[in-house]
């Protein structure tokens, strides 16, 4: 049997709601077990994530009763509209079926466009919405332990941090990337203003500046004092960084920063003479050579040393130094080479000038490399001969030599302990200058030539009492003062180490010692810088 559905009206088919009081339902005796669920509870609320969890709870249920407010008229609505569309006649019209159908579709889109969401506002300033709350709390909470990692006190990023609940667009909606962007910026304004930079010299703390930029245009300025028109590279020695810091104590200005930047590194770099000190005393006193001392000092006379001259016995080195390396292109003396011949005239080991040769000139190239504008080293890189030398010609003795001719060293005159020493002294309360050293020793014992030559005094001089003068064969003088007895005398040749008077105390003097002078040039020398 077919049924014509056009035919039947459906309008007044009524449905007959089924009668379920009829229906008996099996009882289950089932026995529920009691268990004491407090003792879990206690420990679960001590959980550290407890208290979040019930703050997301109590989201959810807010966002779930909002859900369900919002489904619950929005259907109503919807059932309405059906209702109305079914029972009126008008509806067998197609245009109302459309017309449901669009409000159906419009509805639906509404509700995959939009979503319940949370505006966030900071001390009154909107910083975005978002579909749930903690996706704020975690952004604010990441900002502010950065916060504090970089500035150093308790940071955050506001008085007043506030959330509402509304209806949003879903594309409105922001993450909590774009939450941390908005309010990093916030933290970013508030670091420029604090921030300051940390000098650090190979990892150790030098000071702190507020401006980075004059402190560059410092750095280059220390750079330049070093630079000319032939420097190629100029670098800094030590490791220069520069750290942020947000709280320091102490700030030092640009003129201070250079300052500590050029302090000395290597403690006390000078010394002033006092009696009794002699050139080699301080060298050694300061743990150097003899020869580096005199190039820290090359315009100081080391014979004569006088009380209170200041002597510079270190090198200078600055916090931060500075190489720079030059190319150059310079002319430089060839040294004449040297022919010897013999002469039968003279001793062994003399020898004379017979012609002196012309020194060469050539044209060198070389990168030079300074240390704070000390030279450190120096690499040719070509040399190109402008002018040829000529040679010397040197006459060498063939000779045997006596025993009296002068070996060029001295001997001690005597043994014994240095009653009084070379320099500026004073002497029956006068200031004077001790021309020599006193050599303490017992009365009449041998005062021997220091090396050999002529004697070219012996007798009685003053101050010095009897005293020897020897005249060596390269033109230097010794003399032997206070002798008790003169054992040589004038014009008569003596050897290294042949006794030539006794010791006394005759002269000036305040007891038996002897004193010894070496002159070169007629001028009075500190004996020790010559004698083993």
């Amino acid at each position: 049997m077919k049924i014509d559905f056009k035919k039947i009206d459906f309008k007044n088919i009524k449905l007959r709601k089924p009668d379920f009081s009829k229906f008996r339902f099996p009882k289950l005796n089932i026995r529920k077990p009691h268990i004491n669920w407090e003792p879990l509870l206690v420990r679960i609320r001590a959980c550290s994530w407890y208290p979040k969890a019930v703050e997301t709870a109590k989201e959810l249920k807010v966002r779930y009763l909002a859900a369900k407010e919002w489904s619950r008229v929005h259907f109503r609505r919807w059932a309405c509209l059906v209702h109305e569309a079914s029972s009126d006649s008008r509806a067998r019209n197609p245009l109302a079926f459309l017309a449901v159908a669009a409000v159906l579709g419009v509805t639906m889109t509404l509700g995959t466009l939009y979503s319940v969401s949370f505006s966030v506002t900071v001390d009154g300033e909107s910083v975005g919405k978002v579909a749930r709350r903690s996706i704020a709390d975690q952004a604010i909470e990441s900002v502010e332990k950065q916060g504090r990692e970089l500035l150093g006190y308790d940071y955050q990023v506001g008085d007043e941090v506030d959330y509402k609940i509304s209806l949003s667009l879903k594309s409105d909606l922001s993450d909590e990337k774009a939450i941390e962007n908005y309010l990093y910026d916030q933290l970013s304004e508030v670091s420029d203003q604090l921030r300051k930079y940390e000098v650090r010299l190979n990892g150790r703390p030098v000071g702190v500046v507020e401006d980075k930029y004059a402190l560059h245009d410092l750095l280059d300025e220390m750079k330049n004092e070093y630079v000319n028109e032939n420097t190629v590279s100029a670098e800094f020695m030590e490791e220069v960084t520069l750290d942020y810091i947000y709280n320091a104590e102490t700030v030092l200005t640009i003129p201070e920063m250079k300052e500590a930047l050029k302090a000395n590194t290597t403690g006390q770099t000078t010394y002033e003479v006092q009696q009794g000190d002699t050139f080699n005393g301080i060298a050694y006193a300061n743990d150097t050579s003899i020869s580096d001392l005199k190039a820290l000092n090359p315009k100081v006379d080391i014979n004569r040393l006088m009380v209170g001259d200041v002597l510079t016995v270190k090198k200078t080195i600055p916090a931060l130094s500075i190489q720079t390396v030059d190319h150059v292109t310079y002319e430089q003396s060839i040294p004449c080479p040297t022919e010897t011949r013999e002469d039968s005239s003279m001793y062994k080991g003399d020898s004379k000038i017979v012609r002196k040769g012309t020194e060469g000139v050539s044209s060198v190239e070389a990168n030079v490399t300074y240390m704070n504008g000390v030279e450190q080293s120096r690499e040719i890189i070509s040399t190109t001969t402008v002018k040829e030398p000529t040679a010397t010609i040197k006459a060498v003795g063939t000779k045997e030599r006596p025993k009296t001719a002068s070996t060029g060293s001295y001997a001690w005159p005597i043994r014994g302990r240095i009653n009084d020493y070379f320099g500026p002294r004073t002497l029956f309360g006068k200031y004077n200058f001790h021309s020599g050293i006193d050599i303490g020793c017992s009365y009449g014992a041998p005062i021997k030539a220091a090396d050999g030559g002529k004697v070219t005094f012996s007798g009685w001089k003053g101050g010095y009492g009897n005293l020897v003068i020897i005249t060596h064969d390269n033109g230097t003088k010794t003399y032997y003062g206070h002798n008790s007895s003169l054992v040589v005398s004038a014009g008569q040749r003596v050897y290294k180490g042949q006794v030539i008077a006794k010791a006394g105390s005759t002269g000036k003097s305040t007891g038996v010692h002897c004193h010894f002078e070496i002159r070169v040039n007629n001028k009075a020398v500190d004996p020790l810088n010559y004698l083993p």
